[in-house]
């Protein structure tokens, strides 16, 4: 049987609406380090589609639409801020990254600490609302 995974850079890609897509893709590159990849712009600011590089990973995003498929997916806002999922970014300076969420204003959900299984980490919320762990801990 022929494994079912593709051959490629990444095969898991987490994707994310944001009500203000723009302002998220700049806070998400200046704040946790992501790399615009590609944007696509609609003509009134929303975003249709974006993609944003982190070392070999990636996250897709777009502007909240009311589409077959956005209707899927439920924004932090319109759950009480809770969430079904979230993403865990590997890094090599855990405090660097946390005091530069704190700068931007990112809400603080779990303090930076050492973790029991080994690592240095946080976890955190971008401005919609969005959950992001972060921390040295690398899986693999």
């Amino acid at each position: 049987m022929p494994s079912i995974p593709k051959d490629t850079r990444t095969t898991v890609i987490p994707c994310l609406r944001y009500r203000d897509a723009p302002a998220a893709i700049d806070w998400l590159c200046n704040t946790l380090g992501f790399s615009t990849m590609l944007v696509v712009p609609n003509d009134d600011g929303t975003i249709a589609h974006a993609q944003l590089s982190y070392g070999n990973g990636m996250i897709m995003l777009s502007s909240v639409f009311d589409t077959e498929f956005g209707r899927l997916m439920a924004h932090p806002s319109e759950t009480g801020m809770r969430v079904t999922q979230s993403s865990y970014l590997v890094v090599n300076d855990a405090d660097a990254v946390h005091a530069r969420a704190i700068g931007a204003g990112a809400v603080i959900e779990m303090p930076l600490q050492d973790e029991d299984y080994g690592g240095r980490g946080f976890t955190c919320r971008d401005p919609e609302g969005n959950l992001w762990s972060i921390g040295t801990y690398d899986p693999w």
